[in-house]
């Protein structure tokens, strides 16, 4: 079963990496205007990340990857590899020039653009991870930070999830109580470029967000805790926390000045 685990990461990065030019991903962007077969993988992939763009009024956007190469983040993760891809993109995009076709399970891509599905593929390698541990009910999957835990510890109580804070490395800024949950943390400490902006792109604006520091998602699987915590870094406290509470997930906002923001359900461990 823990094989079965890491294939689903191993095909589902394949697929959805913007850091290969063979990827599906990447020859979907080498072919705007037509309609492109997908696997299943990729079109619920980009699904999701449509769904979560047009619940957010495109706070969250997966079609910022042109831009995200711009700016110094295109390099492969584990070889360090620069991204060669030279196809000319629309900077001018949104989530809306992305057409899928569900009967024909097709994509198209109405301009040019690059698709970055960063915040969901992991995610989604999480939870396909998950159903296939789920037999065994007690375990945790951690893939760079994105969770799942299942059911309980090895003292039967649920899992203790610790959240870094945004300012003080080696120190939590809270502990949560996760059961049968997804965890994702996005935060501005992760990944900056030489000025000073970091990997979390506002596509409304063209610029990183600046009022939250830290923002984490609790919910029932791994690829909406993963979107939603991208999300609501871009969006901010304010309009956060009512959209958690619509969709009845649970969160917690750091902003740079260390004001915290949370949900009324989100639980802490003692």
């Amino acid at each position: 079963a823990i094989d079965r685990a890491f294939v689903w990461f191993h095909e589902i990065e394949q697929g959805c990496t913007r850091f290969n030019e063979h990827s599906e991903l990447m020859q979907l962007c080498s072919q705007p205007g037509v309609p492109v077969p997908a696997s299943a993988i990729l079109f619920e992939a980009v699904r999701f990340a449509l769904m979560v763009a047009d619940l957010t009024g495109g706070a969250f956007d997966p079609t910022v990857g042109h831009r995200m190469q711009a700016r110094g983040f295109n390099r492969e993760h584990s070889t360090g590899e620069p991204l060669r891809n030279k196809a000319e993109c629309d900077d001018a995009v949104s989530y809306r020039d992305v057409e899928l076709d569900p009967v024909r399970s097709t994509i198209t891509l109405r301009r040019p653009l690059m698709l970055d599905l960063g915040a969901v593929a992991k995610g989604l390698a999480v939870d396909a991870a998950a159903r296939d541990l789920v037999p065994f009910k007690n375990f945790v999957i951690d893939a760079g930070g994105d969770l799942y835990l299942g059911g309980l510890n090895e003292r039967g109580a649920p899992w203790s999830v610790g959240i870094r804070h945004p300012r003080n490395d080696n120190e939590l800024i809270a502990t949560l109580k996760v059961s049968n949950q997804g965890v994702c943390t996005s935060g501005d400490y992760e990944r900056r470029t030489p000025d000073g902006e970091h990997h979390i792109l506002d596509s409304r604006t063209g610029m990183s967000p600046q009022t939250v520091a830290s923002a984490t998602v609790v919910a029932s699987g791994a690829m909406l805790a993963d979107a939603l915590a991208t999300a609501i870094f871009v969006l901010g406290p304010q309009d956060s926390i009512p959209l958690l509470d619509r969709l009845g997930v649970d969160g917690l906002i750091v902003t740079p000045d260390l004001q915290r923001y949370e949900t009324r359900g989100l639980r802490y461990a003692a």
